[in-house]
């Protein structure tokens, strides 16, 4: 019982070690490289929802590029 107990305390030590390691660096991850969006509406067609699509498309947002200036003709730019 006793060996038990202690297999189930260095089992929750070790998920927040590793919670406490890992929002950080997705939260990180996510603010400075990429994140994922869903474009929705007819403001994009015809290059996202073609077709008057009801779905919606899943985009990758790049922010790295944004952050150097590496924008080019051609690219789509997502604003908040």
């Amino acid at each position: 019982m006793a060996q038990t107990q202690g297999l189930g305390k260095r089992y929750i030590k070790a998920f927040f070690k590793g919670f406490f390691v890992a929002v950080p660096v997705t939260v990180t991850f996510l603010d400075r490289v990429a994140c994922v969006a869903r474009v929705e509406g007819a403001s994009m067609q015809p290059s996202l929802n073609p077709g008057g699509r009801q779905a919606s498309d899943v985009v990758l947002l790049n922010h790295w590029s944004i952050r150097n200036y590496d924008v080019q003709r051609g690219d789509i730019v997502s604003l908040v």
